[in-house]
């Protein structure tokens, strides 16, 4: 399919009932309002194409670049196109899933996740967060920097009290990652989710809630899930 095609697709897809939702959440024009049970109809359709993904994103739309995430290639992304779409990503739903879902299985997940997370613009440190997050969802722990993993739990106790609202869920999610998908951690990220206790993030217009770090650590726990690691980031 082409960019045209595919635009045009989701044009008919979209629905007004979803535009208000959406914006509840922090959706902004330009966009159709498509679901993502939708979204993933295309993805089906169109499977892997990079060249198609980067176009998408080009566009502006919200849709569109959501969906961008689900069909690029991580192993042909560059690092400069990473940075560009995490600087374009305007709302959570791309900079806490669409950019992380393609930046942590590409060879610079770690690097750009690190460097993210020092930013002062608040979707790009939420992007950080959550790209790093992806990244202990699919690496074996052998892979992975354990007392970077480490250190940057306690930064969380000593930070998430004073950072912005998303970065905040992010850091959460962070500790819920740690808890859940490194094993030799678990026991910190338990800690950690202690000292915090429960985080306040503004969710707008909506009746979605923040994860309790302690019990959904915990749930993963009783099902026997823990260090369960996922083959792709992207849900």
């Amino acid at each position: 399919m082409t960019a045209n095609e595919v635009m045009a697709q989701l044009k008919k897809l979209g629905s007004e009932q979803t535009k208000k939702t959406l914006m509840k959440h922090g959706a902004k024009e330009p966009f159709f309002g498509v679901k993502v049970a939708d979204l993933k109809v295309l993805q089906k359709k169109i499977k892997t194409d990079h060249a198609l993904a980067l176009e998408l994103y080009d566009t502006g739309n919200s849709d569109a670049m959501y969906l961008a995430g689900l069909v690029a290639d991580p192993e042909a992304v560059t690092k400069a196109q990473l940075q560009k779409w995490v600087k374009g990503a305007y709302w959570y739903m791309l900079s806490g899933f669409t950019v992380p879902w393609v930046a942590s299985e590409s060879p610079f997940g770690r690097e750009l996740a690190l460097d993210w997370i020092d930013s002062d613009a608040e979707q790009i440190a939420n992007a950080g967060w959550s790209t790093y997050g992806c990244v202990l969802s699919i690496k074996p722990d052998a892979e992975l920097d354990l007392p970077e993993i480490e250190k940057l739990l306690k930064r969380i106790t000593a930070e998430i009290g004073s950072a912005t609202n998303r970065v905040r869920y992010a850091m959460n999610a962070f500790v819920i990652s740690v808890g859940g998908y490194v094993a030799p951690l678990t026991a910190k990220a338990k800690a950690a989710a202690k000292v915090i206790g429960a985080v306040e993030v503004d969710m707008g217009d909506t009746s979605c809630k923040v994860p309790d770090a302690t019990a959904y650590i915990a749930k993963i726990e009783q099902m026997g899930r823990v260090g369960k690691k996922r083959k792709h980031a992207a849900c």
